[in-house]
């Protein structure tokens, strides 16, 4: 199918938004609620045990039509079913986008260059079962004969942000292994991971499609080196025992003394920010079990049945990214919050972060011309009820528009309903707060309460008003499992994908991730040569005076 390269602006969906977005931008969200005592019922989606209420945003019934007039004009709908069907939508790659393949059922049919992909992937899904498996169990023992207790991932970018941030997000259902995490070069990271590990019981696991990322491989020889420690008594025919590898480039794995059988291979259809679906997600496997590691992969092919089917006006990715179009294009916001209400989901906003800011960081459209609007967004966020008593007074009383996503759950794991209650309580007042603020005449009739004086209560009075009319969505889930939790890292996935259309960008290249790498590899090669060659004037400044420091 031919690419569609449709500037958004030049649509005739875009001028009608443009026009809509100057008649309402002036109406509050309280105006509109109470314009319509039936909105809530009109803007919410109810999908399995996954509530979404986006009834507390500056929109209407014709902002909603608008904007799916708009997704329908830029051709989502054939976009939707090239991305499922395995057509070359990241072109500059020349290359399929299918991580969703990773989690189809056995009896599906993704073909590639015209080849299934299924049978090659459950082929991968039975060997990480067998080996998670044989792990945890403990029939799987190192070079001692001793069983692991202690895993080790070492990777960075997407082979290290979507683990951590599975294997975080699902501790309620971890097993007796001890799993770590090393991704940065900086060598403090990977010596203060090692120091704690013994090296008879743990198993190593280096995460890098090529095995060529700087950063990997620099990590992987400094665990190499304190693996052989004579102390430990290891010899290199032991590496083939404590250390396997996801990756393609097989040659530099046996290289590395790696036992080609403990090789889990990649696809060049799969990005490395989706690839946790993968067996890069092996790391996530060994921490929960296989079958829990399973239930993430149905959780996310539940979500992308639900995505690639249910009309737009009942599709929950389509709708969030729609929103997010309509607050970065014509209300001018430049960043989004996400605020998890639960401390599992600590590294979501993380992780996000590479996923959406990589994504869709492009000022180059599809027909290689730069864009003449805004495209990415900028993710951030931390749970709450932490972050309630940190950043909130920006978005309740600061000069900027940050639309922000609630997730919050119906039931606690642990069933501890008192400070369940609470939590929550602060999940829907926060929500209510924004949307509503605090009039100045709210503000006075408490000061006249306490009887504050007539001339203090006149100096605080527009201190403590809050405008309210901040936006915001609600994802409100009956508990989190390893199931809810695929399908709501699924959800921000296709809503990425929905965004990058509409965007008229490809959002799954990175070449602007690359430049740096390049610019690194020379540098390094002078720092080793204490030799500064040609650069602007501030870089040989910081270069010279590093080099002249280290030596000192």
């Amino acid at each position: 199918m031919a690419l569609n390269t449709t500037n958004p602006t030049g649509t005739e969906a875009w001028k009608n938004l443009q026009n809509h977005y100057n008649a309402i931008q002036a109406t509050t969200i309280q105006e509109l609620f109470q314009q319509d005592n039936a909105r809530v019922e009109k803007f919410n989606l109810q999908w399995n045990d996954f509530l979404v209420d986006y009834s507390k945003n500056n929109i209407s019934q014709e902002t909603i039509s608008l904007l799916l007039e708009l997704a329908n004009s830029i051709g989502l709908k054939d976009a939707i079913a090239d991305y499922f069907g395995g057509e070359i939508i990241n072109q500059t790659e020349n290359r399929a986008v299918l991580h969703t393949a990773l989690r189809a059922p056995e009896s599906a049919t993704i073909n590639v260059d015209g080849e299934n992909v299924i049978p090659e992937v459950y082929e991968v899904k039975n060997k990480i079962k067998k080996f998670t498996n044989e792990v945890i169990s403990g029939e799987r023992k190192g070079f001692t004969g001793k069983a692991f207790t202690d895993i080790v991932n070492i990777g960075i970018g997407g082979s290290d942000l979507g683990p951590v941030m599975a294997v975080e997000a699902l501790q309620f259902y971890k097993n007796h292994l001890n799993v770590h995490f090393v991704s940065n070069v900086d060598g403090d990271h990977v010596n203060e991971v090692i120091k704690k590990l013994n090296p008879e019981t743990t198993l190593f696991l280096i995460v890098s499609k090529t095995f060529t990322t700087q950063e990997t491989l620099s990590n992987s020889e400094t665990i190499k080196e304190w693996f052989l420690s004579r102390e430990f008594g290891t010899a290199t025919k032991d590496i083939a025992k404590h250390f396997v590898a996801v990756s393609t480039n097989i040659q530099k794995v046996t290289e590395f003394g790696i036992n080609p059988d403990n090789v889990f291979p990649m696809w060049d259809w799969v990005g490395g920010r989706f690839s946790l679906w993968s067996a890069v997600g092996l790391s996530i496997a060994l921490a929960i079990g296989f079958e829990n590691y399973n239930d993430l992969l149905k959780g996310a092919n539940e979500m992308d049945e639900h995505f690639r089917t249910a009309e737009f006006d009942k599709n929950i990715p389509v709708t969030l990214a729609l929103l997010s179009v309509w607050y970065n294009n014509f209300f001018g916001a430049e960043s989004e919050a996400l605020i998890p209400y639960t401390q599992y989901l600590q590294k979501l906003a993380p992780y996000l972060q590479q996923a959406t800011m990589e994504s869709n960081g492009k000022s180059v459209g599809r027909d290689g011309k730069p864009v003449n609007y805004q495209t990415g967004t900028i993710i951030w966020g931390e749970p709450g009820t932490n972050s309630q008593h940190a950043f909130f007074q920006l978005i309740h009383q600061g000069t900027k528009l940050i639309p922000t996503d609630f997730i919050g759950f119906v039931k606690p794991l642990y069933g501890n309903e008192d400070h369940h209650d609470k939590l929550m309580s602060n999940f829907f007042a926060q929500t209510e707060a924004l949307m509503n603020g605090k009039t100045a005449e709210q503000v006075q009739a408490e000061f006249d309460k306490q009887g504050l004086a007539a001339e203090k209560a006149s100096y605080l009075l527009p201190f403590k008003v809050f405008t309210g009319n901040k936006p915001t969505n609600t994802i409100l889930i009956q508990k989190l499992t390893p199931q809810s939790l695929g399908s709501l890292i699924a959800l921000y996935e296709h809503k990425i994908f929905v965004q990058g259309v509409i965007w008229n960008i490809f959002s799954f290249d990175q070449w602007g991730v690359e430049l740096g790498k390049q610019l690194a590899n020379s540098i390094l090669e002078e720092i080793n040569t204490k030799t500064v060659k040609s650069h602007d004037s501030s870089t040989s400044f910081l270069l010279n005076h590093f080099l002249s420091n280290k030596l000192t």
